[in-house]
């Protein structure tokens, strides 16, 4: 095949709209502005996902059925968080602080039955952290996505992707992992101290995460552990 004829490979990555008192969510942000971006034969392909329990995990099935991604990147909000966090883990469990954008409130709820307790990214998270480190970009590996719809969405999508990997076995498997971003500076403007990364800072680091996913199948094997 004349490799200038062949088809772009999807990337997907998703963001979230907006939750709680926010009027912007920077998932969403770094989403739409890599909507379309190209990486050697890769093409990111944008979506939103509401931040509904449930609906969440739906409306991802759904745009990986559409789009047919090798790899996919969720992206959310951890308004707090200093560093652009690779998340290692996904629990199946809900246990909601606050309620859902349809005012859901899960407690202590499994996300899908009969499904394991939990799974790990199938991304290179501590070559990504590496890499988005030495462009000098606050990164760090994450050892919970919490238990919002943020890791109900990264559990969902490590479950749908064991699926697919499953009953695909001759093909490359599909990877994918979660990523929690940081505050955008407008939205911390009131609260002095909130910690917070610019929008262009937080794209090239997910531009970075893509490549890296892309271009490293191995993980890398350095601490990346936490104490506490």
């Amino acid at each position: 095949m004349d490799k200038s004829k062949a088809l772009p490979i999807p990337v997907l990555v998703t963001g979230f709209d907006p939750f709680e008192d926010q009027a912007i969510n920077p998932s969403w942000e770094v989403a739409k502005a890599l909507d379309g971006w190209q990486y050697g034969d890769a093409t990111v392909v944008a979506r939103q996902l509401p931040c509904v329990f449930h609906e969440a995990i739906n409306s991802l099935q759904q745009a990986m059925d559409d789009i047919k991604p090798s790899l996919i990147i969720c992206l959310g909000q951890a308004g707090g968080r200093t560093d652009i966090s690779l998340e290692r883990i996904a629990i199946n469990l809900d246990d909601a602080r606050i309620p859902d954008n349809a005012d859901q409130q899960p407690i202590d709820q499994a996300i899908i039955a009969k499904a394991p307790a939990a799974y790990f990214s199938s991304l290179p998270i501590k070559a990504i952290v590496r890499q988005i480190s030495g462009a000098g970009i606050a990164a760090a590996v994450s050892n919970t996505a919490g238990t919002f719809v943020c890791n109900h969405v990264f559990f969902g999508l490590m479950h749908i992707i064991a699926q697919k990997n499953r009953n695909a076995r001759t093909r490359p498997p599909v990877r994918g992992g979660f990523v929690h971003l940081p505050y955008l500076p407008e939205q911390v403007s009131a609260y002095p101290g909130t910690p917070s990364i610019p929008l262009d800072a937080m794209i090239k680091g997910i531009q970075t995460a893509i490549q890296t996913a892309i271009d490293v199948k191995t993980d890398i094997v350095e601490t990346g552990g936490q104490l506490h």
